[in-house]
């Protein structure tokens, strides 16, 4: 028996071991200060009704149970949260019977729940069942129409309360390699209506309404250039910049990244969501195993307020029918930030001796509570590590207040779009928020090129460029390079945004082209190189 036991004791360990991998992070990331990590900014989980008295291991059977959804004989996973006409919150969640013969492994069985509640904490109550899925995301069309998207398709209505139709959508990769995955997407909705998605390799598409083809504009995945198994990536957009977060499920650590035009990516330092983020007002900690699906809820401005999280006591394959593991959606509150802008009208340079940045005025922000001490201002890679512009004095302006900060040796460069403020109230909370610059243009043109084709024995290249930016482009330069030798060059005309032009371009050099060949695209403006994309077949 006591070998029986120790030989259990030993499987559980492997397969425990077979979903976590302990990363080796950055030493730096040890001289981060608070606020430098985006996991700093989940506040404790609002008071609610607890319970030791329910499914879990020891380490979540104290917990607050009205908190998000679960129910002891469903398994939830996934969901994210819209609120609705009747100022209900309407969180699309799926989920499986507790009872199912494979247990968690039931998931590709999935049925989506529509659920609601008076608090965007929960308690969520199922009032409706859309249909099978799994992984869903809803989003709100320019129209008002409801999609909630599920792995292979989607469903659509009128309103929040259906009925649902199904439907697939389509993908044009543009003669691309798709970037692995064309599952778990993910969707911010731009500022004319149109849709970006991020598919689960960290290929990026756009869709000009939310349900037409989308179309692939990136060349590679734009997570992180580190070791990671990810998947679950989550995209939103606020008034100044879009944010990406994406889970390495196999290291239990999740990375930030912010992108002007969700297209070009910088990763904060830091970790985004590890293990331990669900915690109680007095310090307690849910300790679930995984935390997975993240979600956002976002304010008017675009701000995340709340976190929602798929999560589970145990690895997936322990969780088994009738037994004492399961899974939830759980719902933790994040601090919004502030609302922020720099008055300086030229161009920030080490030379700019002062930095005027505005402070909006909202509930909950005392700025008499304020630390101007612990301030500082500048670029992201900076201020998280407590280095950046210091404060020297304040103004008011009326209900909002100025902070001006000394700007002479500061690092801002040139290519910065939201450089960060970060410090804490005297009461030692977090104050941070990432300001606009009045002289960037954060609709910025976004040319891409489809896969180039050889026509005329191979004499001259036929390639589509397409503005898939906000704004109109100017008139620019292209240059077609394979293996670093220049193949052909010409000109984009001036495009408006989705507007794309057919090139017939001489080759120049002569070169073996294939369905395997590998193009490299260089676009420049008034003689300086703007922007490369590396352009490899599907094929």
């Amino acid at each position: 028996m006591k070998n029986i036991f120790c030989f259990l004791t030993l499987l559980f360990s492997l397969c425990a071991n077979a979903q976590i991998t302990e990363r080796t992070l950055p030493a730096e990331w040890k001289n981060l200060i608070d606020g430098g990590r985006f996991k700093d900014r989940f506040l404790p989980m609002p008071d609610g009704k607890s319970s030791d008295n329910v499914w879990g291991t020891d380490s979540v059977r104290l917990r607050y149970v009205d908190n998000g959804i679960e129910n002891p004989e469903l398994s939830f996973w996934g969901g994210n949260i819209l609120k609705g006409k009747d100022n209900k919150y309407h969180l699309f969640v799926c989920g499986w019977a507790e009872n199912s013969p494979k247990g968690h492994m039931t998931w590709p069985q999935s049925t989506v729940f529509h659920t609601t509640s008076e608090h965007l904490s929960g308690p969520y109550t199922i009032c409706d069942t859309i249909g099978k899925g799994h992984n869903p995301e809803a989003f709100i069309l320019k129209d008002g129409r409801p999609v909630v998207y599920v792995i292979d398709g989607y469903y659509i209505a009128d309103s929040l309360n259906g009925p649902w139709t199904y439907s697939h959508f389509t993908f044009d990769k543009r003669n691309r390699k798709i970037i692995e995955g064309l599952s778990n997407l993910t969707f911010a909705r731009r500022s004319d209506g149109s849709y970006l998605m991020v598919c689960r390799g960290g290929g990026v598409w756009i869709s000009e309404n939310g349900i037409s083809p989308y179309q692939q504009v990136s060349d590679r995945s734009v997570y992180p250039d580190v070791n990671g198994e990810f998947e679950d990536p989550v995209i939103w957009k606020d008034s100044l910049q879009y944010h990406l977060i994406v889970n390495d499920w196999l290291g239990r650590i999740a990375y930030y990244q912010r992108s002007i035009d969700g297209i070009h990516w910088i990763t904060e330092e830091g970790e985004a969501y590890t293990p331990g983020i669900a915690a109680h007002k007095d310090g307690y900690k849910e300790n679930w195993f995984k935390y997975e699906r993240m979600k956002v809820f976002q304010d008017e401005y675009g701000r995340p307020i709340q976190a929602n999280f798929a999560v589970i006591d145990t690895i997936k394959w322990e969780d088994h029918p009738n037994d004492r593991h399961s899974s939830k959606n759980i719902c933790i509150p994040l601090n919004k930030g502030l609302r922020l802008s720099v008055l300086n009208e030229d161009t920030i340079t080490a030379q700019t001796k002062e930095i005027k940045v505005l402070v909006k005025a909202e509930e909950g922000v005392d700025f008499k509570d304020f630390d101007m001490k612990s301030l500082r201002f500048g670029s992201s890679s900076d201020v998280n590590y407590g280095k950046g512009c210091k404060a020297v004095k304040r103004i008011a302006s009326g209900k909002d207040l100025i902070i001006v900060f000394d700007g002479r040796n500061n690092t801002i460069r040139k290519d910065e779009f939201a450089p960060k403020l970060l410090g804490k109230t005297k009461k030692g909370d977090l104050l941070y928020g990432y300001a606009r610059l009045p002289y960037v243009n954060y609709h910025p043109a976004c040319l891409s090129a489809a896969y180039p084709m050889a026509y005329d024995k191979q004499l001259e290249l036929e390639l589509e460029v397409k503005n898939f930016g906000l704004s109109t482009s100017e008139e620019t330069d292209l240059t077609v390079l394979v293996n670093g030798v220049k193949l052909a060059e010409g000109q984009v005309k001036v495009l408006s945004p989705y507007e794309s032009v057919k090139l017939s371009l001489p080759c120049i050099n002569a070169a073996k082209i294939d369905s395997q060949t590998l193009f490299t695209i260089v676009y420049s403006q008034h003689g300086k190189e703007i922007r490369k994309e590396t352009i490899q077949n599907f094929d």
